[in-house]
């Protein structure tokens, strides 16, 4: 075997060698997502696709450099091929350049887990429910029931509403000249019960606790009660809050003024 065949070999299985490793790196990277959570196996879903990427651009990269340093053992000249694809490379990367963003970025999405399909998040002016994640893109569903799809490119802060916990604030407001310790005693009634109710035991992370006076104005005082909830959960603990509220108020004759208001973390204010 000539001194060209030698270097032929040698090229050929840098080439497997190179190629053998980015697979045992996509594998490991695989392996490390894999958990019994519902919520791991979906990120292992992502980390699937992720990993299925990296391992074909890999590939390519390495064929097409043991392509272009075995060219010169046939006798070609590769200064003009190199110059050419130099040039082929440049013009695609200035064209590709938001493509590139949005696949670093989704790139990131998935390997910081920062939110999973099936997470309520917040993006930008959007809401939603996500629905589909690539490298590309991140797919909602909003609160109005439409489709968004935004370039993971131009995704800056992220606010993940499905983590650990959600919280939110219900207030209730009595009339200047009512009682505000009869209030509160029947507050802390209704929370306890229903922190004791096991049929809502399991949304409940902390509370309801009712934190006193949150405010005094000619309209009436405004009472809070915190609320610390499983994620997605705390619009409905609100709700029965309410109910309960309304029912306990009626039977002990304790007057409501026209206001009634709930606060989610991160909003504003929402009049009823």
């Amino acid at each position: 075997m000539g001194i060209h065949g030698l270097r032929l070999l040698a090229i050929v299985l840098i080439a497997i060698v190179l190629n053998r490793l980015l697979k045992a790196l996509t594998r490991r990277l695989v392996e490390l997502a894999k958990s019994q959570t519902r919520i791991a196996q979906m990120r292992e879903q992502q980390t699937k696709t992720m990993a299925g990427v990296l391992y074909s651009a890999g590939t390519l990269a390495i064929v097409a450099g043991a392509t272009l340093a075995a060219l010169p053992e046939f006798g070609f000249n590769i200064t003009p091929i190199a110059a050419a694809a130099g040039l082929a490379s440049l013009a695609f990367g200035f064209g590709a350049q938001y493509l590139v963003r949005d696949l670093i970025n989704g790139f990131l999405i998935v390997f910081e887990d920062q939110y999973v399909v099936g997470d309520r998040v917040h993006i930008g002016e959007e809401t939603g429910r996500v629905e589909h994640i690539s490298l590309r893109r991140t797919v909602l569903r909003n609160d109005r029931g439409a489709v968004v799809s935004v370039p993971n490119g131009s995704i800056g802060q992220v606010a993940n509403l499905s983590r650990d916990w959600s919280q939110t604030w219900v207030d209730v407001v009595v009339p200047s000249d009512e009682e505000v310790g009869r209030a509160l005693a029947a507050l802390e009634r209704i929370a306890a019960e229903l922190r004791s109710d096991p049929e809502w035991s399991a949304a409940l992370v902390d509370g309801p606790r009712v934190l006193g006076v949150e405010s005094l104005s000619l309209s009436g005082t405004t009472l809070r009660i915190g609320i610390r909830s499983a994620p997605m959960r705390q619009d409905d603990v609100a709700r029965e809050l309410r109910r309960r509220i309304k029912t306990a108020f009626e039977k002990e004759q304790i007057p409501l003024s026209v206001v009634q208001r709930v606060e989610l973390a991160g909003q504003e204010g929402r009049k009823e």
